[in-house]
């Protein structure tokens, strides 16, 4: 280990020479290597973790350069994959960490193969399909996992313990999380640097064995409207959860859990239906996407928001029709830039 590299981190007594031998060793599983993905790879690597696994589906764009901050123009130019382009700007970076880089829209499968071993997984993705899929993986092999999220000015995160915090599926249920992403909503890169700066830090307890440090409250904040809020959710887990209650089922880590897709013949449509169903209900949906550019209309038995060319009409049973596309591939990304 070179102590001068991290000479200024060694110095800081919580981590000091026992805690910076200790991240040296230790494993991390980036899900998603753009917004918040990249940031909290660099910190990471940069403060000397021994190893990272970075895991994305998604190539480089120029419109990801204005908060993605491990990427060039060059790397746009060429549509580069997000992992590979990380992999070799943070092997420059570091070359004292091994770095592993997987293109791929995980499934259970990847990811169970992938976290094996891992000390610690951090949220960089961008639906809650994913993040269920970490979820319940986190609470049957007892590792934890660090949520994030933002969207414009704002941003929340939270750091899932097995057996000790509630989890994701305990939130969602509860309502105390909802969706929509960049894509759709914006985003300014200050809220993108606080929400990496926030899991970075509980990250750097974790591998250094700082548990007394961790924050036990879910933080969100909105850096527009200066506002900062800490809730203390331990209420909210719940004995009869499929994830972590008494009797676990972990359902999204079964193929039958995936979201179906269906091109509609001749209509210029792709039916979606998660198989869980909408993971927030209309009510909270039509609060959500109320706050976006675009127009939003309802009535008794479907809710329905249309922008651009593109219109998404939610049902009460889960059912989702993107119109303006006859890409599956297209609809799954407008429905999880809506709902999250």
């Amino acid at each position: 280990m070179d102590n001068e590299r991290y000479s200024r981190q060694i110095r800081f007594r919580p981590i000091g020479a026992d805690g910076q031998s200790a991240l040296s060793r230790k494993h991390a599983v980036i899900v998603g290597a753009g917004a918040l993905g990249s940031v909290v790879a660099e910190t990471l690597t940069r403060a000397g973790i021994g190893a990272l696994t970075l895991i994305d589906r998604d190539y480089v764009e120029i419109s990801n350069l204005q908060r993605q901050s491990l990427y060039s123009e060059a790397d746009a130019a060429l549509h580069l994959p997000k992992a590979i382009a990380a992999r070799d700007r943070l092997n420059e970076i570091n070359p004292q960490v091994v770095i592993n880089a997987h293109v791929l829209d995980a499934s259970p499968r990847d990811l169970d193969r992938l976290t094996r071993g891992a000390d610690l997984v951090l949220d960089g993705t961008d639906n809650f399909e994913t993040r269920l899929i970490l979820n319940d993986l986190s609470a049957k092999r007892k590792f934890p996992w660090i949520y994030g999220a933002c969207l414009g000015s704002s941003g929340m995160t939270y750091t899932f313990l097995p057996g000790v915090t509630p989890c994701l599926s305990c939130l969602l249920r509860a309502g105390a999380v909802s969706g929509a992403s960049c894509d759709i909503g914006g985003i300014l890169a200050p809220a993108v640097q606080m929400v990496a700066a926030l899991q970075s830090a509980e990250a750097l307890k974790l591998l250094t064995g700082n548990h007394a440090a961790l924050r036990a409250t879910f933080l969100s904040f909105d850096l527009w409207r200066n506002q900062h809020i800490e809730v203390d959710l331990t209420a909210m887990k719940s004995a009869d959860c499929p994830t972590c209650g008494t009797r676990p089922v972990y359902p999204h880590l079964t193929a039958g859990n995936r979201m179906k897709a269906a091109l509609l013949c001749g209509r210029d449509t792709v039916q979606l239906r998660p198989a869980r169903g909408l993971p927030m209900t209309l009510d909270q949906l039509a609060e959500a996407l109320s706050r976006l550019d675009g127009k939003l209309e309802r009535n008794p038995y479907l809710l329905s928001y249309s922008f651009e060319d593109k219109r998404v009409v939610f049902f009460p049973d889960g059912r989702v029709l993107v119109h303006g596309t006859d890409q599956i591939a297209e609809a799954k990304r407008l429905y999880h830039g809506l709902i999250g």
